[in-house]
């Protein structure tokens, strides 16, 4: 008809709504029930009470376990940084550290150990023995101290027993 029509508008503004989260996590984190083994940004969305978009935002830092193997060579024996001493070769041996990131790092051992060895030696001699470049003239047990190829102590042992020599006067 041409003339005014008058419109009302009743509006109600609902609002979204966004959080944002930064976290940091050991091999993998849990987030509204999903489980996240990558570093990355992550949106999830819901409705809010209002019924428009929710939206929460992770941004997810992911540090891995580490591992390293503690290659050792040593003689006879050797304690490891899990106190205990071996004294058999070992490559399946781990302890557990934190690195640098505070999560786990993982030690393996691979130990090689070699062998030191002994021999023993009984001799008697009349008044003095020399053994090793050193001359001895008096009984006891004596050691002499080397290394052997492997780098390891190589003890010889001497039990030596001096019986002095009769002198005959034949004047």
């Amino acid at each position: 008809n041409g003339c005014d029509s008058i419109v009302g508008l009743d509006l109600s503004i609902l609002v979204s709504n966004t959080s944002n989260t930064v976290e940091s996590s050991c091999d993998s984190y849990l987030w509204n029930g999903q489980e996240y083994i990558s570093s990355g940004v992550y949106n999830y969305v819901t409705q809010n009470v209002d019924g428009c978009d929710s939206t929460a935002i992770l941004d997810l830092t992911i540090y891995p376990t580490t591992y390293g193997i503690d290659s050792q060579i040593h003689c006879d024996e050797y304690t490891w940084i899990d106190g205990v001493t071996y004294t058999a070769d070992n490559n399946s041996a781990t302890y557990i550290l934190s690195n640098s990131n505070g999560c786990d790092s993982v030690a393996t051992l691979n130990l090689t150990l070699l062998s030191s060895n002994t021999s023993n030696t009984v001799e008697s001699s009349c008044d003095s023995y020399l053994w090793n470049g050193q001359e001895y003239t008096s009984s006891g047990v004596y050691n002499y101290v080397t290394q052997n190829v492997d780098g390891c102590d190589s003890t010889a042992v001497l039990d030596l027993t001096i019986l002095e020599s009769v002198k005959v006067d034949t004047s």
